[in-house]
């Protein structure tokens, strides 16, 4: 199950704090009353309908319970002389598998922020790693896409080890942009990052929204590698 992932270095306190996340007083009824419960395994769906009230459980004793977390509250880290760090610093709650740093599920966020680097590129750098990364955008814009890239209600896939980053229009203003201290908050996504593959359904597939030129927005980028600048 999801759980705050290990702060290491960071110490105590910081991203998610545990006192920030909200449970809902107990609560229970005894009434009769009809519904049905719907489930998915194994790629099946299944029925059950049932006559009683689920909340009917008066002595349940556990400490698996549901909970909510305004993101706001997120307290974010990141780098104030150099560098982009990696996207985990950005980790709201993880599930590990056995080996630690592959994870069932990371669910990241990617909060308003202040990026101060020097002689950096800002944006999410261009990157391949064997995690799948399945990203959503809230509210806004990401600073990686141009506002139509990834629109608020819009989704993206990229399975392991495929290559991706900054659209081309992103890279070319950052690689000339003044580093001045910036506050970064146009938006928020959010990313599930996982160790297995996901596989993408029929109904995806063939939705009308499909972006199926989303690969373009990296044709234009130009090479401007020079090895008399490193």
């Amino acid at each position: 199950h999801f759980v705050i992932p290990d702060l290491g270095p960071i110490g105590a306190n910081g991203l998610a704090n545990p006192r920030d996340f909200e449970h809902p007083t107990a609560w229970y009824e005894d009434r009769d009353c009809n519904y049905t419960v719907v489930t998915k395994f194994a790629g099946n769906m299944f029925a059950a309908h049932m006559t009683f009230s689920p909340f009917n459980v008066v002595a349940w004793h556990g400490n698996y319970v549901p909970y909510k977390y305004n993101l706001d509250h997120f307290c974010t880290m990141n780098s104030v002389n150099y560098d982009h760090p990696d996207p985990s610093i950005y980790t709201v709650l993880t599930c590990q598998t056995d080996e630690p740093g592959c994870a069932v599920a990371d669910f990241v966020i990617f909060p308003p922020r202040w990026m101060v680097q020097e002689k950096t590129f800002r944006p999410p750098y261009y990157h391949r790693n064997h995690m799948t990364e399945f990203m959503g955008m809230v509210y806004g814009h990401y600073d990686a896409k141009t506002d139509d890239g990834f629109v608020p209600g819009g989704a993206s896939l990229h399975s392991c080890h495929t290559a991706h980053g900054p659209d081309t229009e992103t890279f070319l203003a950052a690689s000339s942009a003044d580093l001045k201290p910036v506050k970064f908050d146009g938006g928020l996504a959010f990313m599930f990052e996982s160790t297995y593959i996901m596989k993408v359904t029929k109904y995806a597939m063939t939705c009308p929204q499909m972006d199926h030129d989303y690969y373009k927005c990296w044709q234009p980028l130009p090479k401007l590698f020079n090895p008399n600048k490193l």
